[in-house]
């Protein structure tokens, strides 16, 4: 069956962009295809940083032929009513339709329209162009002479050439004809833009990727990762380093080269007096280069791995000697930064005020940043205040959780006063990526408590559901507010989130909430901090999307919170119960229990809608069992008589499993009960004392979960 080769070259495609680009060409060609009835096999996108391309196979020839009856008025109808018919089935008259009898509606017109399946290249033609006009850059450019008109192909930079060809793999390919905006489709590509930039030939996607890597371009993104990644490992190996990998850079370098060359470069070894991180962070966002370490000392060293889009012919001594020079300037701009950052303050006396506000001591350089950040006044959101504000309330909210989380409330309180000091520092002025990591260096360099200055950098944490959750308690009652704060504050100003929509990450930090509160062990009270039941019902959403992402059912969930959400406020609890209660339903004892009290529910719904809600309420009549003498129903009352205390106990001791366990022990005089006892007496009081003893079976699951609204 035919292929599919189309290449769009230009003369950027920025690496940031690429991956979605690759996927969008993919999606957009496939659904069209898909639209017009022609199936494929399979199909596989590529990107480099000068080309998309697109590869679909086993298409077909021709689509398939369609035959549709479109039924129209029936006859005798009004002639606006006929001619509109027509007109919408393309027929010239009445004579090419049929016509239709029906026994009760009578005779009625039927336009048999019968259309030959379009050929696969004609398609093709006429779905690329569309395709490349539409195209979802996030940014794109017209150029030439026709931009000045506003008329012209947008792309995300220059389009030169497209390839488009169509064949079987037996056959030649053809051209697909088209045009785009004065650009002809061909079966011409180009290879690397300065290794071999001649023209290509190409018919299919076999000859296509192996004359490509000829011309010394690697047109699978993944193998242009594995080269980089491998090389750079082999090269570190043979100087007795060790790579530390970064799979961002590595994804974004792998971008910007469609021919990788690895090459180690070197600096100075004074440079090594700079906190690794900011060497790191200074050489990854400058060059775009990997660092390296001893393996021994797990320490940084003095070389650092650059990719190169080149074979040079002195083997990469000038362009090492290049990316070298750049690094040092870069390293000695980080080296001032880290020596600023450790000195006093030119205008100390003008922050003599916030110093006071805060308990600092001025003579404690990260102290001070801390008071300059308070009198610059900067804003953290124009309705939330500035960020000084905003420590205040972090570190008053700190101090109050300390307790609950097992920390020394003054550290807890010091740490979150310093936890933002790090903001107006050189360093992280110029590397916004390392706040919090900065502060903790400055920190410990100021004789801070092992604890504070951990809470410093760990405040932040975690950042996501990967991230790890920090387990000192300081760290944990600073990490809590400052999260808990954005909450609350957002949430007052109603800037919460909606649909997608979340600029202020407040998913992310109700997710880091609650697995600080639930992998800490934390008896947070949360109601009492948030005061605003909107915002809890917000946390036990996210609660829900975290189960769930675990493994739990979301339904547990609502099945543990019940009606008294807003009363359910402990996160930990919940999650200790759903894990019980799913543990219970996963045992036959729990999915038969499950069964019996959802048709006890049933009939009691059933029932209660003629007798009237809480017409059943109450303890059942001992002695009506008793004149009744069946055996499964007295059963029922005393294991309903035993079971329901003990699972209120346990469920007030906190001994889910306990409580779990005492349902279990109603399974089987519910099934006996169901098997042996017709509920809807004919005798009226029997019914009802019947009636009343399903009502103590509901009351008695509701002590551990409202099985109502678990599925099944």
């Amino acid at each position: 069956m035919p292929d599919l080769l189309l290449e769009l070259f230009s003369e950027e495609i920025p690496a940031r962009m690429q991956r979605k680009a690759a996927d969008d060409l993919k999606k957009l060609v496939t659904d069209a295809l898909v639209e017009r009835g022609l199936l494929y096999e399979g199909a596989k996108a590529f990107v480099t940083p000068r080309r998309l391309t697109l590869h679909v196979a086993g298409l077909p020839v021709r689509g398939r032929d369609v035959r549709e009856e479109r039924k129209g008025p029936r006859v005798g109808a009004p002639d606006a009513a006929v001619q509109g018919f027509l007109k919408a089935a393309g027929l010239a008259s009445l004579d090419q339709a049929t016509i239709v009898s029906d026994p009760k509606k009578g005779d009625s017109y039927v336009a048999i329209i019968e259309k030959p399946g379009q050929e696969t290249l004609a398609a093709i033609a006429e779905i690329v162009p569309a395709v490349i006009r539409a195209f979802p850059w996030p940014k794109s450019m017209r150029w030439g002479k026709a931009s000045a008109a506003g008329a012209s192909l947008r792309w995300v930079r220059p389009l030169h050439s497209i390839l488009c060809t169509f064949g079987a793999e037996t056959e030649d390919t053809e051209i697909v004809p088209f045009e785009v905006d004065g650009i002809v489709s061909g079966n011409v590509t180009h290879g690397h833009r300065f290794l071999a930039p001649g023209p290509i030939t190409v018919r299919r996607l076999d000859d296509y990727v192996s004359s490509l890597e000829k011309a010394k371009v690697v047109l699978d993104a993944d193998r242009r990762k594995e080269i980089i990644l491998t090389d750079a490992k082999n090269l570190a190996f043979a100087q007795g380093l060790e790579l530390i990998e970064d799979e961002g850079l590595l994804e974004e370098v792998a971008g910007l080269v469609e021919w990788p060359v690895v090459l180690m470069g070197s600096f100075e070894e004074r440079f090594l007096d700079i906190p690794g991180e900011a060497i790191r962070a200074t050489i990854r966002a400058n060059q775009k280069c990997f660092v390296l370490r001893d393996p021994a000392t797990g320490n940084l060293a003095n070389r650092f791995i650059l990719v190169s889009n080149l074979v040079a012919s002195d083997g990469g001594v000038a362009i090492t000697a290049g990316n070298g020079r750049v690094v040092r300037a870069r390293l000695s701009d980080a080296a001032y930064f880290w020596q600023t950052d450790r000195g006093s303050l030119p205008d100390l006396d003008t922050l003599k005020e916030s110093a006071e506000k805060f308990g600092l001591d001025l003579a404690k350089p990260l102290d001070q940043r801390m008071a300059k950040l308070d009198k610059l006044g900067v804003v953290f959101h124009a309705k939330l205040g500035t960020q000084g504000e905003r420590v205040q309330r972090i570190a008053a909210l700190a101090k109050e959780l300390a307790p609950i989380v097992g920390a020394d409330p003054e550290k807890a309180e010091r740490a979150a006063k310093l936890a933002k000091a790090d903001l107006p520092t050189e360093m992280v002025g110029e590397f916004p990526e390392l706040q919090g990591l900065m502060g903790r260096k400055y920190a410990e360099l100021q004789g801070e408590d092992a604890s504070v200055a951990a809470a410093v950098e760990e405040h932040y944490k975690p950042l996501g559901p990967s991230d790890r959750v920090p387990s000192d308690p300081v760290s944990a009652a600073v990490a809590l507010a400052d999260k808990l704060d954005t909450l609350v504050g957002f949430w007052a100003i109603d800037e919460k989130p909606t649909g997608s929509k979340d600029p202020y990450a407040l998913r992310r930090a109700a997710l880091g909430v609650i697995r600080l509160v639930v992998e800490n062990g934390v008896r947070l009270p949360l109601i009492k901090v948030v005061k605003d039941a909107d915002l809890l019902s917000f946390f036990h959403d996210r609660l829900k999307v975290m189960l769930r992402d675990q493994g739990a059912r979301h339904d547990l969930v609502d099945a543990v919170l019940g009606e008294g959400a807003s009363a359910n406020d402990d996160l930990l609890l919940i999650t200790l119960r759903v894990a019980a209660l799913g543990r219970f339903l996963d045992t036959e004892d729990g999915r038969n229990l499950l069964a019996g009290y959802k048709r006890a529910a049933n009939i009691l719904k059933a029932e209660e809608k003629k007798d009237g809600e809480g017409a059943f309420a109450g303890a059942a009549d001992l002695q009506l069992i008793a004149d009744a003498g069946l055996i499964e129903e007295k059963a029922l009352a005393v294991a309903l008589a035993q079971a329901t205390p003990k699972a209120e106990a346990a469920v007030a001791a906190e001994d889910y499993e306990g409580a779990m366990a005492a349902l279990a022990e109603l399974r089987p005089a519910v099934d006996a009960f169901f098997d042996k006892v017709t509920v809807n007496d004919p005798d009226p009081a029997q019914r009802a004392n019947r009636l009343k003893l399903l009502n103590q079976l509901r009351q008695a699951t509701r002590a551990v979960a409202d099985f109502d609204r678990i599925a099944g």
